[in-house]
């Protein structure tokens, strides 16, 4: 008995140390030998998991480069996989990751590569496939018009640079916009200044929440009114301490969030929430069906919203008679310094995941550069406020051309969305990123989280001060596991833990994993035993 629970104990710790040591440590980078010559002759299949919204447009981009490039490499199948967002495919990967199960071709976010690569040769280094002078960026062998990595516009490959290493490349670029109903504006006795200040909206909003002697909204006649909603309050937090110099983490992974700048603007958040000028997304809904039924003023989201914002959107969530018509106008997020605009660089990546195989990952890797080529960054950026992420789609005819036919209608060439384009295009200098490494996706949900409670808390009437921010503070650093200090390195690419779901994740996974073999070496002693 004494040599089968010794037995047993050893399996289970085996399991479990299995489990951890694919989990914590470094990262070691993908064991990825480029073949000398694609193997045209024999027939791959990959799988390409991709997300898209409601937008259907998409959908067919997607499927037609899949048949386009396919025609090109008869002998590459792509198999589309689609999901809701961002989040889900997150996770699947995650839990894949456990299996060996993970996708060809992923798009994701540079803050979710950074935990994919605390396992070993899970992510494929991309850098000598950049430089590849026949399989690379542009390459000699490649069979139709790839990109030079001269070519990607250099802000947005920056993002996908990890611990030293490129490990994606980037798919489609946004940032936030403000979309403003500028009618209210006016009849509230304001003009719209050519830069938007975080003073001049918050006054505006409050001056907004007048009322009538029948309780109705002086400005829009309407018993509902949120002057200011904001979709992505994480980015929200993100920005204003950008802009006020503010700390939010440091390269080793450290957090910086939980500082006198993050605490008085979150006293200055409850302010403007309890006199009703201010809400979020996740308490009131999107920020476009208030927009347009006349029940906001200023509504932030990304520019790839556009298509949902003002009175003529292609993309509307709200009945025709809701629809209250204004005149919109798009301007970058609030500043606190005008004469230094900042704002932040968002969007889609793509990721390859390595296998066994060295011929599967290189036609991976020829689908990925499909995706950079001018026909499907052109296509997919006209969907939405996207902006392509080269250079070379973005100086080309065709796309000056779109962008030219602006309000020519409301769909393809709808104003609004080529105003958010537009925009970006102007201010692609002024954009930022946040360090990316593993844990940077929890920060970036605590950072939202932190003005979601205090919004939630002052609703209800709770007392908001130095020990409910204490609290706070407190709580999120232990729902969000938070790394306080960071990790220093030697130079290697390194990681400190993973976020709690994917903790949970991959434990749970273990755990089952050494309860099979407890049971099955449980059962065959039992056997040896009957023998003997």
């Amino acid at each position: 008995m004494r040599k089968f629970r010794f037995f047993v104990l050893m399996l289970t710790l085996l399991a479990v140390s299995s489990l951890l040591s694919g989990c914590h440590g470094q990262q070691k980078k993908a064991g990825f030998a480029l073949p000398e010559q694609f193997d045209a002759d024999s027939k791959y299949e990959i799988t390409f998991w991709a997300k898209n919204d409601t937008n259907v447009a998409q959908t067919g981009i997607y499927k037609k480069a899949i048949e386009d490039f396919q025609k090109i490499y008869p002998n590459i199948t792509v198999n589309l996989r689609l999901y809701t967002d961002y989040g889900r495919i997150y996770n699947d990967v995650i839990t894949n990751i456990a299996t060996n199960t993970t996708p060809n071709v992923c798009i994701t976010y540079p803050d979710h590569i950074a935990t994919y690569l605390t396992g070993d040769n899970v992510v494929v280094p991309l850098d000598l496939l950049f430089s590849d002078k026949k399989y690379g960026l542009g390459g000699s062998e490649v069979k139709f018009d790839s990109p030079k990595e001269s070519e990607i516009v250099k802000q947005f490959l920056k993002e996908c640079k990890i611990g030293g290493s490129y490990y994606a490349v980037p798919f489609m670029r946004s940032t936030e916009a403000c979309y403003i109903n500028k009618t209210y504006v006016e009849a509230l006795g304001y003009t719209l200044p050519e830069t938007l200040t975080w003073d001049f909206l918050w006054e505006v909003s409050e001056a907004a929440t007048k009322k009538n002697a029948d309780g109705t909204y002086a400005v829009n006649n309407q018993k509902v009114l949120i002057p200011f909603i904001y979709k992505s309050t994480d980015n929200m937090m993100i920005q204003v301490l950008r802009q006020k110099n503010a700390g939010y983490s440091e390269k080793n992974g450290a957090v910086r969030i939980f500082n006198n700048t993050t605490r008085d603007f979150l006293y200055e958040i409850s302010a403007h929430v309890k006199s009703g000028a201010f809400s979020t997304f996740k308490i009131s809904s999107y920020p476009a069906n208030f927009l347009n039924a006349g029940q906001c003023i200023f509504a932030i989201d990304s520019t790839a919203g556009s298509t949902w914002m003002g009175s003529d959107a292609p993309l509307l969530d709200i009945s025709e008679d809701a629809i209250v018509k204004f005149e919109t106008e798009v301007l970058p997020i609030p500043q606190y310094n005008p004469e230094k605009p900042q704002m932040i660089s968002q969007g889609p990546s793509i990721c390859i995941f390595n296998k066994e195989d060295p011929q599967e990952v290189l036609a991976s890797w020829l689908f990925t550069q499909y995706l950079l080529t001018n026909d499907v960054q052109i296509a997919y950026s006209q969907t939405e406020g996207y902006v392509p992420v080269t250079e070379k789609a973005q100086k080309s005819a065709e796309y000056q051309d779109y962008l030219s036919r602006s309000g020519e209608d409301n769909s393809k060439y709808y104003d609004v969305k080529i105003k958010a384009t537009q925009l970006l295009l102007s201010h692609t200098g002024d954009t930022f990123t946040t360090n990316v490494f593993n844990g940077s996706a929890s920060l970036r949900d605590a950072s939202g989280q932190l003005i979601e409670n205090v919004a939630k808390s002052t609703r209800r009437k709770q007392t908001i001060d130095d020990a409910y921010m204490d609290k706070l503070y407190t709580d999120v650093i232990a729902l969000y596991r938070l790394n306080l200090e960071g990790e220093e390195t030697d130079g290697r690419q390194e990681f400190g833990k993973l976020p709690g779901t994917a903790v949970a994740l991959l434990a749970a996974l273990g755990g089952t994993w050494a309860l099979i073999l407890v049971y099955l070496a449980y059962t065959y002693i039992k056997k040896k035993q009957k023998i003997s």
